[in-house]
């Protein structure tokens, strides 16, 4: 989603700041009180991320006597939620002292000078051995300085629904090689079990990241295509690649084969996918992540007993089946403080509160993230926690990262608009990919790089 009204976001997350306290009684004084901002699931049913952070903040408080944390849910889609806390970080007024931060947005914020390094912090931290690199790696900004402490990450394969499969004939180890091979079971779908969508992938504007990056990026890096020349240190131009990628989407939308595209193009898609075209049997295969299991959990906002039995899981191929065969993307969130935080030194404090085994556990099986501590990873509870958990954290040797650097959030909407021109037909695979190539070098200070 675009966003939109930033004076309007900041107000509604001004709001939202004063109304909810760890505890529920008095804020303390501003010198013992640390103010957390974090996105609230916008599903309202769902609590797990809420719950979570109020485990820790009374955790906290307990450990702390006389200091207080004041909690600042976002409740918002995942753009404006960027939006709204980068709206309040510019202000000492209004920023928070700690930050949930996406990592992909990391290096923009250094470079807008909302975020202060903790390297200082970590060197005494004896925990910060637990991690692994390329976790760090995602906190780290161009200076090599750190700027977050990640509590988890994520891998991206494809999910399909072994019913719907049956009565497809299709089978129930499915393990497609190529591209085509996901769009024939796609096509089998459609033929054979009328009234069910055959496949979902993620595009256009309003589903931000959840397009670009695990819908379109995981059909670019399987051509052998880069978004980004580390070698050069330019962006890449729209080539073969992207008009490829752009062209399997073209395929599902014009054939027919995914959501209906007003539905497709909606906000509230993610929320459909997970809480109702899954778990009731609408959807047959959905290019997605490994969290998904979170919402049919018990606990989580649409219990589903049967899912685990119902629905299959399998990776996502290359575009041909060259090496390794398979891709997946690896995301995740940091704890980040905020440059212009009052209380620095608390919010550390209170991270360190955060990324203890015991409670990074907790939110690794409470949230089905991907472990990245090691001690977290080798426990028996995490291994147990969510069916599939193997699989997905099997994807982390071929999974990809977003370029860290400070031009992608605006690469990322252009993509998500070339997502949407195909999407809605409005444009060949060809021409977005031209008109892509005609904003990139604007977009990066002409740091561009072509590619056929």
């Amino acid at each position: 989603m675009r966003p939109t009204a930033p004076l309007i976001l900041l107000t509604a997350a001004l709001l939202a700041a004063g109304t909810l306290t760890a505890c529920g009684s008095g804020s303390g004084s501003d010198r013992d009180t640390v103010k957390v901002a974090f996105v609230k699931d916008t599903n309202g049913k769902v609590t797990l991320r809420d719950d979570y952070v109020r485990l820790v903040a009374r955790q906290f408080e307990r450990a702390h006597p006389g200091k207080k944390v004041r909690l600042i849910p976002v409740q918002a889609a995942e753009n404006d939620y960027y939006t709204k806390i980068q709206q309040m970080m510019r202000s000492p007024k209004t920023a928070p002292d700690l930050v949930y931060e996406d990592t992909f947005l990391i290096n923009s914020d250094i470079r807008a000078g909302l975020l202060r390094p903790l390297d200082g912090y970590l060197r005494t931290w004896d925990q910060w051995g637990q991690f692994e690199p390329s976790a760090k790696d995602a906190a780290k900004g161009p200076d090599g300085h750190t700027y977050g402490v990640p509590d988890g990450t994520d891998t991206r394969g494809l999910w399909f629904n072994k019913k719907i499969f049956r009565r497809a004939g299709l089978p129930a180890d499915w393990r497609p090689r190529t591209w085509d091979e996901v769009l024939d079971a796609a096509r089998t779908v459609k033929r054979k079990v009328p009234g069910v969508i055959p496949l979902n992938v993620f595009t256009g504007k309003s589903a931000g990241e959840a397009a670009v990056m695990q819908g379109f990026e995981m059909l670019l890096y399987g051509t052998g295509q880069q978004l980004h020349d580390p070698v050069s240190g330019k962006w890449v131009t729209g080539g073969k690649g992207f008009r490829d990628s752009l062209a399997f989407l073209d395929t599902v939308y014009r054939e027919h084969l995914g959501p209906e595209v007003s539905d497709a193009l909606s906000p509230s898609i993610q929320t459909r996918v997970a809480a109702e075209l899954l778990p009731e049997e609408k959807l047959a295969i959905d290019l997605d992540g490994s969290w998904l299991g979170q919402q049919w959990q018990p606990t989580g906002g649409r219990p589903w007993p049967a899912w685990s039995t119902t629905l299959g899981q399998a990776p996502f191929p290359t575009q041909h089946g060259a090496p390794p065969g398979t891709v997946s993307l690896a995301g995740g969130w940091t704890w980040s403080v905020p440059s212009r935080a009052r209380q620095p030194e608390l919010a550390w404090q209170l991270i360190q509160t955060f990324q203890s085994r015991s409670n990074a556990l907790e939110w690794c099986v409470r949230g089905a993230q991907i472990a990245v501590r090691g001690d977290v990873a080798a426990d028996p509870r995490y291994l147990s926690s969510v069916p599939g958990i193997g699989f997905f954290t099997g994807l982390v040797k071929v999974s990809r990262y977003r370029p860290a650097l400070p031009d992608y959030p605006k690469v990322s909407a252009a993509i998500g608009e070339a997502m949407e021109a195909v999407t809605a037909g409005e444009a060949t695979p060809e021409k977005a990919a031209a008109e892509y190539d005609g904003r990139l070098a604007s977009l990066t200070g002409g740091h561009v790089v072509a590619r056929p």
